[in-house]
């Protein structure tokens, strides 16, 4: 386990169990547990199962844009993650999960002109849309009533700015 700043501590997967099946060196299992034994949930064998995952977080549930820029480091330096190269252009689907920005997503509400409840009571969709005004209404549609049929509300909209 390498630490991160002060900010939280960062996890980063191992590569492949050495023909021994031992866990490779870096690999640090629970307290206590030997790096050679199945133990529980940890098993020596599956070390390479998160191999291209890196974790930033606050152990004290505490929002930090040095966590933020420490995710952004690591998403930079896992070029093997599985997701990479599908689109070089675009992007490949990785990225950083993060608390709800509600402040933002606050102001971004009133200027749309609906409210938000408070923060924890809601969640935000992230929805690639089709460009074709008809087919964004008709999809539009869609998520609405599933939404509904799941007993929740639908608040609103936003388009979210894009630089292509």
């Amino acid at each position: 386990m390498e630490t991160a700043g002060k900010s939280g501590t960062l996890l980063t997967g191992g590569a492949q169990a050495p023909a021994d099946k031992r866990a490779p060196a870096h690999a640090i299992p629970p307290a206590g547990i030997s790096a050679d034994v199945a133990e529980g949930l940890y098993d020596p064998l599956h070390e390479r199962d998160s191999c291209g995952v890196g974790f930033i977080v606050s152990l004290k549930n505490r929002k930090s844009h040095r966590i933020v820029q420490d995710g952004l480091r690591i998403l930079e330096n896992l070029e093997h993650r599985g997701a990479t190269g599908a689109d070089p252009l675009m992007g490949d689907g990785a990225g950083l999960m993060v608390q709800i920005p509600h402040g933002f997503f606050a102001r971004e509400a009133k200027r749309l002109g609906f409210a938000l409840p408070e923060p924890g009571a809601y969640a935000v969709g992230h929805i690639f849309m089709p460009k074709d005004a008809t087919m964004r209404a008709a999809m539009e549609k869609i998520v609405a009533e599933v939404i509904a049929e799941e007993g929740q509300v639908l608040l609103g909209w936003r388009d979210v700015p894009v630089d292509n």
